[in-house]
Formats: C-alpha cells, structure tokens, sequence
C-alpha cells in the first residue's frame, strides 16, 4: 500500500515535470489513493449482557479483539459450538468445561446446571476460521459468565492457552493483539505472565492507554473480574 502511494505521488511529478513534490498523506488522500478501507476493527460489544467476553486475535491483517458469546439453555444437547472453530480451539472449549466443572464449589456454580443446561458457544463472525489455544482463558470466563449470569466489563480482553488446572501459558502475538485492542478501545488487557517480556514491544502509545495485567493461573482473572466487581 505504501509502494502503491508512492507510485501515485511519482506519477503527479512526471505529469507536472517537476523533480521533486511536496506528499502529504492525509486520511482524505489515502482513501483518493487506495479506495475505501478494506477492514474494519471489530466493535466491542455490549457490556451489561452475561456470557460476552473479549479475547484477541491475531490474524493476517494484524490484532483484533475477537469476541465470544455464551448462552445457555435447556436442552439434550450439553455443548454445541459455533462460529467457524477449529480443532485446536474446539479442545480448548472441552478444556475451559473440565477446568470449570472441577472447580465448580470454587466458581459458584451448581453441578446440575452441567446436567439440565446446554452450554452453546459461539465466535463472531462466523465467515472468518479460527483456531490456535490462546482463547482459554478467554473460553472459561464467558462460560463462568453465561452459568452465573455475571457480566464481564467491555473494556476488558485477554488472551491466554489454559490447562485443566488452571495454568495460564504463554501466547504468540502479543503486540499485534494490543494494537488490535488499543484500537478496539480495550481498557484493561490480561496476559500470561510469561508474555512479560513481549510487552517490550508494545508501542508507547498502546501501553499508555492499556493496563496489562500478568496472570499465571486462572484464579487471577477470576478473583478480578468476578469477585472484586462482586464486592463493590
């Protein structure tokens, strides 16, 4: 894109014959010069609604927030996913319901909801394939969400592979995921701990405007999102 304004400012110097000429790249010029946008950056979606959780993505045209909805309902059916899931990520669903169920006391939640309840989860936009382990944590919370009708703040994302018990391991892509959630306007940003490192190159701007919180275990997310926001 870049290569192709260039081109458009070389050309306006051969026509005026000038040798050299004055480029100011405005967002008016670049849409005179490249068309209109291509891609947009995903909204946030409401925030008062249990079961909606903010993960991130990292995609071929960088990072995005990819939001995940849960709803429950009585059915035979105990799990049904949606919204283009591959494997990878289908198993970290079954993980996110063996770590939830195993510490179902811990969480509040009646095992019977896991008996008369059908879980349905979905991914937004369901034309674009997703897949990879770094949605667990994301996975888990909209799940607790959904069961304990507690709702998640918009202005928040995360992003993080989970294991049965609760650890939180490390993900790739991190800068891309913080701009696609600076843009998104994400407020608060949970990460491994091991990532720390990664925040390095997070630019400035994003890191003035973002709280990244570093989290080794699950039990971090959860003590902040449900049990403080419980308490006030």
């Amino acid at each position: 894109m870049i290569e192709k304004i260039i081109r458009k400012y070389v050309r306006q110097m051969i026509e005026k014959n000038e040798k050299t000429i004055k480029a100011t790249v405005t967002d008016k010029k670049l849409e005179e010069f490249l068309g209109k946008p291509k891609y947009e950056i995903t909204n946030i979606l409401a925030n008062d609604i249990p079961g909606i959780v903010n993960g991130l993505a990292y995609t071929s045209f960088g990072g995005d927030i990819l939001p995940i909805e849960v709803v429950t309902y009585t059915s035979k059916e105990k799990t049904i996913t949606t919204g283009n899931l591959g494997d990878v990520m289908k198993e970290s669903v079954s993980i996110a319901l063996g770590h939830i169920k195993s510490h179902a006391k811990e969480y509040d939640i009646s095992m019977n909801k896991f008996e008369d309840l059908c879980i349905h989860i979905n991914a937004i936009e369901a034309s674009v394939p997703k897949d990879g382990p770094s949605a667990g944590v994301c996975l888990t919370t909209a799940i607790i969400s959904s069961l304990t009708k507690r709702s998640v703040p918009s202005i928040y994302a995360m992003t993080g592979e989970m294991t049965l018990t609760g650890k939180v391991l490390p993900i790739g892509g991190l800068k891309e995921k913080a701009i696609g959630a600076y843009k998104s306007g994400i407020k608060k940003v949970f990460i491994p701990k091991k990532n720390a490192n990664d925040l390095d190159d997070v630019p400035k701007e994003v890191q003035k405007e973002i709280e990244f919180v570093l989290v080794d275990n699950y039990s971090e997310i959860y003590n902040e999102i449900f049990i403080k926001d419980k308490k006030k």
